[in-house]
């Protein structure tokens, strides 16, 4: 498998084009500290200098120990890189040009040795490999002296690069980027004549000795020096109007104009990596015969930046299109008018093309083939920007190859893939460190520094939507004096946000943009929308949409297709869907424009879905459990077929954040059965899947709700889910108090079975709290109970509790027998969860009886089955009994594996065995004798 790394921005590696864990910002340093001398050896204490600098921890060799193994293996299968320990250091082996910092000086070195049309091409690639800031977020002073080197070799390209297009008579294009840059760089004297000569050679010679007396009186404060001799004689030049200095506007071979349409370069932009390079793999078949070469159609939401990732590829690659540029704002989605007819467009395209008005035919038919036979053979870039649909812009198409076509829409045109080949490519919202680079343009470095914090929350209600940046930059350059939080503070509020993202005019306004988008809607398809925008939850499912709007999955499917064409909902996976967090604020305007009780009965409905089907999805995960009094599906909602476990395990994953919307939207709104109900179906997920917060919180809301239901039962319910949750996050007391208050309303109700499950988990607080014998006594107690009620599933988890307390006691063989029962009735119940508690049980039994190999074979059966319902709690318990015997047979390293497993899940889960975990490994040795820990762990099913 082949490695990249990338260095020019944040720390990154891809193995086969996927992202590799290489670990958090720490870990990442160190790979980038031996990236940067790639195949050179770099000592240890250079190392950790480099890595920490004056910081470093005490143990910072053992640390750095630690990273380096970790990241041997995040890169183990790429092929040729190896992390190689030598005498005094370490050595990273992998191809120099996997980095993309070597990468960029290789380019750059051999820029400056080709021709021109060559240079060009390299010093562009050079400077698309920049993704930001280098070593983006480490801060010690190597790699902040190396990222000011960068930074300055960066520059050297760019004014490389400038070079290059202002001898191909590029200056007007250059002359935004020219003089924002010498802004940032005033001393730079060659950065100086670039802007001179650019301005000169845009008939502005004035201004091109203005800025020249500027930049002279700069050095002269400044430095004390006048400017050197290369940019007083080109002064001297611009003084006399050299004539070499000017360039002739550039024709055609037979005489007519290169036609050069567009617009200037977008000042403001900033990331776009990924598609700028998708936009040049797409041109690379241009030269094949037959017919037009359209490069890409780029579709994407209102205010997400089509047009400027069309301009700024153009602008990029300017070079290959000699015979010139056309383009055309087709007017798709214009608030204040109607498309542009392609006949206008057409017109327009040949005054460029320098057609005589009285030679233009009247016929449309007859002006299409006079303008494809002038581009007929010709190198040239048609821009066909906010096109409404594939008919509009395919009007417009060239008829041969030769030229390029860039088409930018809000729909997507699959109308131009199909017909005509082009290559569709959906623009997304930008990345944090693209936002954040962009709104730091805007807002100057000075100024976002001064605030981070308001720059982050702005940030964060902008979403990403270049258009909202763009506004609320706007914004604050309208009152600099003005702090940012007082801009951040107008924007928290959702109800208002919409009004705050608006500058004063329909092109900068995200509300206006996501209004024309929706007025083009079908009426089908602008109720999903609604509806879909005030549905709770970060994403939602085709079937739950279903539910929504009462409508057959067919007819949701088309709704849906629809707005996914419009750009209005993405679809993440397949059948998933979401919207932007402005085009949901959008959405919900609209919903409450809608009859309120409307919307009320489509969040009831999605409510019943997420309910039913959970409650299908609990059964699956734990067919044992007691079943949860429900009524009827109600009319409109059908719930979703899950077929066994790893399919409802997989359902309750997906739709996690989506069921935890829904339970708060049913507590907010009262709908306190529901929410009872939908907190006790979540039990089962939560605690396999470790998350002890979402199951503590949803059952908070179950017993607020059962107390205002006045339902004795819910409310013991719900007590006995926090004695649970609470016990499991190691708050003990907390747990005991709410177990007894649920035995006390159980034992009111005469429900034994119910005691029984109290009585457990009252056995399992005093374990924890070193009660044994106490312990022991609420376990039998739940026996028994178990027994009255002939509940043999219970029966089953009891006696694997009365037996793992027994072996706390010391009777091992009294342990050995009752969870050897407890195995053969979980296995006769067919409950793999509670066979699999068993038989951790009886690891623990048979290790203390010095029984190892019996123990460790427990363990192996105990973790498969345990694995297999996806119970991440148990198999952390049972890797950390695993280890203890690899540990007491002397196989250190598998003693090693097993925690170190059990510790990631820990961490992932948050499960309190985690420190436990860390001592353990921080204990064991390189090498020589271990002994047993002898650590008294709850097995997995002690719990209940």
């Amino acid at each position: 498998m082949v490695a990249e790394f990338g260095l020019l921005g944040t720390i990154e590696a891809h193995v086969d084009g996927r992202p590799a864990d290489v670990g958090h910002l720490r870990q990442r340093a160190v790979l980038a500290a031996l990236l940067v001398d790639t195949n050179r050896p770099v000592p240890v204490d250079e190392l950790v200098d480099r890595v920490w600098g004056d910081r470093a921890p005490q143990r910072a060799r053992g640390t750095l120990y630690g990273y380096l193994s970790r990241l041997r293996q995040a890169l183990a299968s790429a092929a040729e890189v190896r992390i190689v320990r030598q005498p005094g250091g370490y050595l990273l082996e992998a191809d120099p040009l996997s980095v993309d910092l070597h990468r960029f000086r290789d380019l750059a070195a051999r820029a400056r040795t080709a021709d021109d049309g060559q240079a060009a091409e390299l010093t562009r690639r050079a400077l698309r490999l920049w993704r930001g800031t280098p070593f983006a977020t480490v801060d010690t002073p190597w790699f902040s002296d190396l990222r000011h080197t960068l930074e300055r070799e960066r520059l050297s390209v760019e004014l490389d690069d400038t070079d290059l297009r202002l001898r191909r008579g590029l200056h007007g294009e250059l002359l935004p980027a020219l003089t924002a840059r010498t802004g940032e760089h005033p001393l730079d004297e060659r950065l100086a004549g670039q802007l001179i000569l650019a301005l000169y050679r845009s008939g502005r010679p004035a201004d091109a000795l203005t800025h020249y007396q500027a930049v002279r009186r700069r050095l002269a404060e400044e430095l004390g020096v006048d400017p050197g001799a290369p940019l007083q004689r080109l002064h001297q030049r611009v003084l006399t109007g050299d004539p070499a200095l000017a360039l002739t506007p550039p024709r055609t071979g037979d005489g007519s104009p290169i036609p050069r349409q567009l617009p200037s370069s977008p000042y403001w932009f900033t990331g776009r990596d990924q598609q700028l390079a998708e936009l040049d793999k797409a041109l690379a078949p241009a030269d094949r015969p037959g017919g037009p070469v359209v490069i890409s159609a780029i579709g994407g939401s209102g205010g997400v930046g089509k047009t400027r990732l069309a301009l700024q590829w153009a602008y990029q690659n300017l070079d290959r299109f000699p015979d010139g540029q056309l383009y055309v704002d087709l007017r798709g989605f214009d608030p204040s008018g109607q498309p542009v007819a392609p006949a206008v467009a057409l017109r327009g395209f040949l005054d460029a093309l320098g057609v005589e008005s009285g030679s233009v035919p009247l016929d449309v038919q007859a002006q299409t083939g006079l303008y494809r036979s002038l581009v007929q053979g010709r190198r040239m870039l048609i821009v066909l920007d906010n096109a409404a649909d594939a008919g509009q812009a395919a009007a417009l198409l060239p008829g041969s190859a030769g030229c390029t076509v860039l088409v930018t829409s809000r729909r997507r045109l699959a109308g131009l893939a199909s017909a005509h080949g082009a290559r569709l490519l959906t623009l997304d919202v930008l990345t944090a460190p693209e936002a954040a680079e962009l709104l730091t343009r805007h807002l100057g470095q000075e100024r976002a520094a001064a605030e981070p914090e308001a720059v982050a929350a702005l940030l964060e209600h902008c979403a990403g939507l270049p258009l909202a940046i763009s506004v609320v930059g706007a914004r604050a350059a309208a009152h600099p004096d003005f702090p940012l939080a007082v801009l951040a503070e107008e924007l928290r509020d959702e109800s208002t946000r919409l009004d705050a993202l608006d500058a004063g005019d329909l092109t900068a306004s995200v509300r206006a943009a996501f209004t024309v988008s929706y007025r083009a809607l079908t009426a089908g398809a602008a109720e999903v929308l609604r509806l879909v925008g005030i549905a709770p939850g970060p994403e939602i499912g085709q079937a739950a949409v279903a539910c929504l709007v009462a409508r057959p999955i067919a007819a949701v499917r088309a709704a849906l297709r629809e707005l996914e064409n419009a750009h209005l909902v993405q679809q993440p996976a397949p059948g998933r869907y979401r919207l932007h967090d402005l085009a949901r604020l959008h959405a919900v305007e609209q919903a409450r424009r809608e009859p309120a009780d409307g919307n009320d009965q489509a969040l009831t409905r999605l409510v019943d879905f997420y309910l039913h089907t959970a409650l299908a999805g609990a059964r699956q995960l734990d067919p044992h459990q007691d079943p949860v009094g429900v009524t009827t599906v109600p009319p409109g909602v059908t719930p979703q077929d899950l077929a066994d476990h790893g399919e409802a395990l997989a359902w309750f994953t997906t739709e996690h954040p989506a069921l935890l919307g829904a339970l708060d939207l049913a507590a907010r709104t009262r709908r306190d059965a529901q929410v009872c109900r939908l907190a006790r179906a979540l039990e089962t997920f939560f605690d396999y899947r470790g998350h002890w917060h979402d199951w503590a919180t949803s059952q908070h809301l179950a017993l607020d709700a059962a107390q205002r239901l006045g339902e004795g039962a819910w409310e013991a319910a719900a007590h006995r889910g926090l004695g649970n949750v609470h016990t499991q996050t190691g708050r003990l007391d907390d747990g005991r108090r709410h177990f007894h208050r649920a035995l006390e309303l159980y034992e009111r109700l005469g429900d034994r079975v119910s005691q029984a499950h109290t009585h457990r988990g009252l056995g399992w607080v005093c374990h924890q709290q070193e009660r044994q014998r106490e312990a022991l006594g609420h376990a039998e107690q739940a026996l028994e109970l178990y027994r009255q009620a002939g509940h043999r599933a219970g029966q089953a988890k009891a006696l694997n509790n009365v037996g793992w307390l027994h072996s706390t006691l010391g009777d091992h063989r009294a342990a050995l027998h009752h969870c050897t029962e407890a195995v053969a009735l979980n296995r006769e119940a067919g409950d793999p969860h509670g066979e699999a508690g068993a038989w951790d049980s009886l690891g623990y039994a048979h290790h203390h009886l010095g029984e190892f190999t019996q123990a460790l074979d427990c363990y192996r059966r105990a973790l498969e089955l345990d694995r297999s319902v996806g119970d991440r709690y148990g198999e952390t318990e049972i890797l950390g009994h695993l280890g203890d015997t690899h540990l007491a047979v002397g196989d250190d390293e598998a003693a090693r594996l097993a925690w170190r497993h059990a510790l990631e899940i820990a961490d992932e889960t948050g499960h309190p065995a985690s420190t436990e975990l860390r001592d353990r490994l921080s204990r064991l040795p390189e090498s020589g004798p271990r002994t047993v820990s002898g650590t008294k762990t709850p097995p997995a099913a002690l719990e209940p």
